[in-house]
């Protein structure tokens, strides 16, 4: 018998184990609900040329990409057919509606003076069997051709991890972004919002890291490295876009993975995604 201001263990873990599970299972219903949204928008809006250069690797996965516009991370939802969280500026989370949805969605906040915190929930999501998406440049890129200094987060997160980085490299019609202000805070922060238009990604080989991630040259070649990767990749994509006699790309549906030779591919119908 439990005497005065004792705790009944089993009960309190019980309860635990199902909220936990609630939060799980609501989770996944709004990751899913925002994931449909944007292969919609994506599908009716923007002429979508996804070309993957290796099969990706089973198990969580390290998506790395340049970052032209604001919507790239919600873009990144159309790119697998599993759950990943996608590393999302800290202003965003306080945008109306956008926010909600993106935190109840699983996503990670990074707040800037506060990147250690992302960093140690990222890297428990992928020891967990999660895939992240992150943008190392850690800010918009530079539409000139110019390369920002890139964050470190991705290298070291790959390192200690073991999950390999995905490469990816996005290109677009620069001339079709718009800049537009979102509230934060009381004040506004500018997005590039980028409505209709062709939006080509190439995704690139995995490549698996090892080392000391206190090492901090080791962290720092490998980063640079992945940036080469990105940078590459980008311009693959900005060359389809140039060279492409089509008036249209068809639009892009989430592929559906099936058993087709000797492994297993993606194949979508009315998709611009396809294996070279």
């Amino acid at each position: 018998m439990l005497q005065q201001g004792q705790i009944n263990t089993n009960t309190a873990l019980t309860n635990w184990s199902v909220d936990n599970q609630k939060t799980i299972v609501s989770e996944k219903m709004w990751y899913w609900a925002g994931a449909k949204a944007m292969n919609l928008i994506a599908g009716a809006r923007l002429q979508m040329d996804v070309v993957r250069r290796a099969t990706l690797p089973p198990g969580p996965k390290i998506l790395a990409a340049n970052h032209p516009t604001t919507i790239d991370p919600f873009l990144m939802l159309t790119l697998l057919p599993e759950q990943i969280s996608i590393l999302v500026t800290g202003g965003v989370f306080n945008v109306p509606l956008i926010g909600s949805c993106i935190r109840r969605g699983g996503h990670v906040p990074v707040v800037r003076g506060e990147g250690r915190e992302a960093y140690e929930r990222s890297k428990r999501l992928l020891e967990s069997g999660r895939s992240i998406g992150i943008f190392p440049e850690g800010a918009l890129s530079v539409l000139n051709g110019a390369q920002a200094r890139s964050r470190t987060g991705a290298a070291r997160l790959s390192m200690s991890t073991g999950a390999p980085v995905i490469p990816l490299g996005i290109s677009l019609d620069q001339k079709r972004i718009r800049y537009i202000n979102l509230p934060e805070n009381g004040k506004s922060i500018e997005a590039r919002y980028y409505a209709r238009g062709p939006y080509a990604i190439t995704i690139g080989k995995q490549l698996y890291f090892h080392g000391d991630v206190d090492d901090r040259e080791l962290v720092n070649s490998t980063t640079e490295r992945i940036m080469q990767c990105i940078t590459q990749l980008s311009l693959e994509s900005a060359d389809r876009i140039k060279t492409s006699t089509h008036k249209t790309y068809q639009p892009y549906i989430r592929p559906r993975l099936i058993e087709g030779g000797q492994r297993p591919v993606f194949q979508a119908i009315r998709s611009g995604y396809r294996d070279v």
